[in-house]
């Protein structure tokens, strides 16, 4: 069994993401291994060709506000598992999120993802898709899915 030295855990900041990074804390810690915490913006797209001058404006309004809110929340989790002596390394990428999960966790040479599911079903999986489970089918490493109900 190889030795997991390296977990990445994205999150978005929702309940089920941070139980996922508890869970992931709880296992890394008598690991010893480095935790790695990953925050996606994905970048907005418009549709409306019309509209493209003034939605460039917004769509960098917007992902500016995306991008401070982001660190922010990454430093208040730093400061929290920090109490808690789990040092965490925070990054914070642009792109499609299971792609940038996916890559980064090649970057960062993990042996292990973990991430919730957000547990949709029905239509809005089917249009939505799942990002969990893009992850599952795309990653190098293992992936470990927390359900969260």
């Amino acid at each position: 069994m190889p030795k997991i030295k390296r977990i990445l855990v994205p999150v978005d900041f929702s309940p089920a993401s941070l139980k996922a990074l508890d869970y992931a804390a709880d296992f890394a810690q008598p690991l010893g291994a480095d935790l790695s915490v990953l925050f996606v913006i994905e970048p907005i797209y418009y549709a409306v060709p019309d509209l493209a001058g003034a939605a460039a404006g917004t769509a960098v309004g917007l992902l500016e506000e995306q991008r401070a809110s982001g660190k922010r929340q990454l430093e208040r989790l730093q400061a929290r598992y920090a109490k808690r002596r789990i040092k965490l390394r925070t990054l914070m990428q642009t792109g499609t999120p299971y792609q940038t999960i996916v890559d980064a966790a090649k970057s960062l040479k993990a042996n292990l993802i973990v991430m919730s599911t957000h547990g949709r079903t029905g239509v809005s999986h089917l249009l939505l898709g799942s990002v969990a489970e893009r992850v599952v089918r795309s990653a190098t490493c293992p992936v470990l899915t927390i359900r969260v109900k």
